[in-house]
């Protein structure tokens, strides 16, 4: 960022000589500072896991106000890393868009038509002074007949991509790492939910970063509804993530 200091940075619809807008990488940067947040998509179906720091011990623990997983339609869920109330903003759009796409055609929004409209209300963003970037990466996920499980990931560029499994935030890199071990194709939600929540343990860095609550959910392609995992699930997920950390720090002594 040879340009910083120069001016090239007070706007979202200037480029610096060196091809770049400030901006968007600013708002890159926020996602990195959130936590880690991942989706796995299996056989049948896709999972939602969020590192979700605890910014206060007195806070309400039962609070959802501080949650980093939404349902934007019945079938869709979403994860979102970066600036919480930037978050909310872009949740509530796509909201509003699958509202208005199931009221004017009858049917449900499919999650491509869905992840491409969020992604260019995300890049209008990109394009003028008067606005800035969202300060988000937000992970869309859903199950349709015919078309099974389905992950798409929306940055702050306004840039969308399919993945079969993908992270955010600050782990980003050494969540990659372990998603590129796992057969997903070959793993069901029950699976993939012990898989998500080790990634998460084995990503935390108990040394540098807050404490943080667990949370996930998951669309299945037997409810095709986005829901947030059992107590008892989650509660399991839970342990086998602490166990496999307890486990890697064990070997790595």
């Amino acid at each position: 960022m040879s340009s910083i200091g120069q001016g090239y940075d007070l706007s979202a619809s200037q480029f610096s000589p060196d091809g770049k807008v400030f901006q968007v990488e600013y708002a890159q940067k926020a996602v990195e500072n959130s936590g880690t947040i991942l989706a796995l998509r299996g056989s049948d179906g896709v999972v939602f896991a969020v590192e979700k720091f605890v910014q206060s011990k007195l806070h309400r623990q039962e609070a959802n106000s501080v949650t980093r997983l939404f349902s934007i339609d019945e079938h869709i869920g979403a994860a979102v890393a970066g600036i919480l109330t930037d978050s909310l903003a872009l949740v509530e759009y796509a909201r509003d868009d699958a509202a208005e796409y199931r009221e004017d055609h009858g049917i449900p929004v499919p999650l491509r038509v869905l992840a491409n409209r969020v992604a260019d209300y995300a890049h209008a963003h990109t394009l003028y002074s008067a606005i800035r970037p969202f300060g988000v990466n937000m992970i869309l996920a859903s199950v349709e007949a015919g078309i099974g499980p389905q992950i798409f990931m929306i940055e702050p560029s306004g840039v969308v991509y399919g993945y079969r499994g993908v992270a955010a935030g600050k782990a980003k890199q050494t969540a990659h790492t372990e998603i590129e071990k796992l057969k997903l194709g070959d793993m069901t939600c029950d699976d993939l939910i012990k898989e998500a929540s080790r990634i998460i343990y084995v990503c935390h860095d108990e040394t540098k970063d807050k404490p943080f609550e667990l949370e996930m959910s998951w669309v299945r392609a037997e409810e095709q509804k986005h829901l947030r995992l059992p107590d008892n699930k989650l509660k399991e997920a839970d342990a086998h993530g602490k166990q496999a950390l307890e486990e890697q720090d064990s070997d790595s002594d």
